[in-house]
């Protein structure tokens, strides 16, 4: 799917932030453009104090990357910038180069669903230096919106215990942009359907909808305009009941669900957006089963999230279908992920790769050096720990030590013969050529299903979640900390 050149119609190469452009620049004019580099995209903290995070977002990366170029319109731009003593931003010959330059890295990536953790990478780039930093902007951008949207979706369908979750939030998204990319991860998450009909028809998910207030009061009277709908969609009647008096809307439901029994059609429920909804979801529920509707659904909306769903779950409410909107495409709670994009090594004159350190006052923000992988162990299908490696490190062993990165009295021994080893990163592109089949999206759904199974209830609490043991293998951790010494000049002895 070709979602960028379906939206956009052209190069994205200038969806980037300026210091790319001039960091980019500098890089070439000072002969370091195809030293080779690798970075890695990860997050400091899980959003929404959540104790788990879905992936989301790698299929807009591969298609971006794929149409990674710079047209004539973008470098006649660029090289229209003057400073401000008139001489161009851009010189002639470095617009050249951008013009000439083909996308030839390597990325490894987490597939979209998986369960991930902080400090973990959810990408990997390895490649010319100058194509590396020019892609972080775009990749950030991508992956932070979808695996933060994907995530507040996965814990607002964990809330509603088995329920239907429709995402209704279109009309409330940052954008076009935002609508669409919020549409995707949600249903990633484990929403089952959206209302957005342009998501609907460029991703391939299932759309849903009944009519609004504004279609009620275009009629004289409520049950007239129920009427009317019922003889336009007689497969798929939910009415809206709360738009004059709940229960005698509901009365009303119920008095054209028996015209379509008659017709032999069934009515599939009742919506109610508004009010107490523990209240009028239970009247509506003992309203449609006393008048012979066991099967019709009472749907909810109205700026719902996992935490009004658990407390409606713990007030008995008849709920079976739950419209979500505001709340989760605008990640209401939490707008940003705040995943990072770092170096971690590059290749020095003599061919040789050299771990890189990011060091600061706060250890969180202490990245992690050299080109690793991600381990995922298990027992018995259940996950145990995640394990950030230097491959060679790791060879042929059959118990490993984890460090937890942020917090070096947290440690876990992992005897490997009684587990299961699962590599989260998965080869996307190699020297810049597509070697990864993006799976449908139904079958992306399915992983996050798959991958919380895998996890304890306790990691999936929606507050004061167990924290999942995650770690750097030892001498991973021990580089990390020779290093992080080294920048700071301190005497270890």
């Amino acid at each position: 799917m070709k979602i960028t050149k379906d939206l956009y119609q052209g190069s994205l190469a200038l969806l980037t932030d300026f210091y790319q452009l001039t960091m980019a620049y500098a890089y070439w004019k000072s002969g370091k453009s195809e030293q080779e580099a690798v970075f890695n995209l990860f997050f400091r903290k899980h959003p929404f104090q959540s104790g788990f995070t879905i992936a989301a977002g790698l299929e807009y990366v591969v298609d971006f990357c794929n149409n990674f170029t710079f047209n004539e319109d973008d470098l006649s731009y660029l090289g229209n910038m003057k400073n401000s003593d008139g001489s161009p931003v851009f010189v002639p010959d470095f617009l050249d180069y951008l013009k000439e330059m083909k996308f030839s890295c390597d990325i490894d990536a987490v597939e979209e669903g998986t369960v991930v953790f902080p400090h973990t990478p959810l990408i990997r780039v390895k490649g010319p230096l100058i194509q590396c930093q020019l892609l972080e902007t775009a990749l950030l951008n991508i992956i932070n919106f979808q695996t933060l949207i994907a995530t507040k979706a996965a814990r607002v369908v964990l809330a509603a215990k088995g329920d239907s979750v429709l995402e209704f939030g279109l009309r409330r998204a940052q954008g076009i942009d935002g609508a669409l990319a919020a549409s995707r991860a949600s249903y990633i998450g484990g929403c089952s359907a959206t209302s957005n009909v342009m998501a609907g028809k460029l991703f391939g998910i299932p759309v849903s909808g009944t009519h609004a207030h504004s279609w009620i009061m275009s009629f004289d009277t409520e049950l007239e305009a129920f009427k009317a709908y019922a003889d336009a969609f007689p497969e798929k009647c939910i009415f809206l009941v709360d738009t004059y008096d709940t229960v005698n809307g509901i009365r009303n439901a119920i008095e054209v669900g028996k015209i379509l029994r008659e017709n032999g059609k069934e009515m599939l429920g009742v919506r109610i957006d508004s009010g107490d909804l523990a209240y009028f979801s239970n009247i509506a529920r003992e309203m449609l089963d006393e008048a012979g509707f066991p099967d019709a659904k009472v749907v909810a909306s109205n700026d719902l999230d996992e935490h009004i769903i658990t407390s409606l779950k713990i007030q008995e409410a008849s709920i079976s279908v739950w419209g979500v909107g505001t709340k989760l495409v605008t990640a209401y709670d939490q707008p940003a992920l705040g995943a990072v994009y770092k170096l971690a090594a590059i290749k020095n004159k003599e061919g040789v790769w050299e771990p890189k350190v990011k060091v600061s006052q706060q250890s969180i923000k202490i990245n992690i050096p050299g080109e690793h992988q991600i381990s995922r162990f298990l027992r018995n299908g259940r996950a145990v720990a995640d394990m950030i490696f230097l491959q060679e490190d790791v060879d042929n062993k059959s118990s490993v030590m984890i460090i937890d990165p942020i917090d070096s009295t947290k440690r876990k021994r992992l005897n490997l013969g009684d587990l299961e080893e699962y590599k989260l990163l998965k080869p996307i592109f190699k020297a810049g050529q597509q070697v990864y089949v993006c799976p449908p999206i139904e079958a992306i759904k399915q992983n996050t299903k798959d991958n919380l199974q895998c996890f304890d209830k306790t990691h999936k609490r929606l507050t004061n979640p167990h924290v999942y043991p995650v770690g750097l293998e030892e001498n991973l951790y021990q580089l990390r900390t020779d290093l992080v010494f080294k920048m700071k000049n301190y005497d270890q002895e």
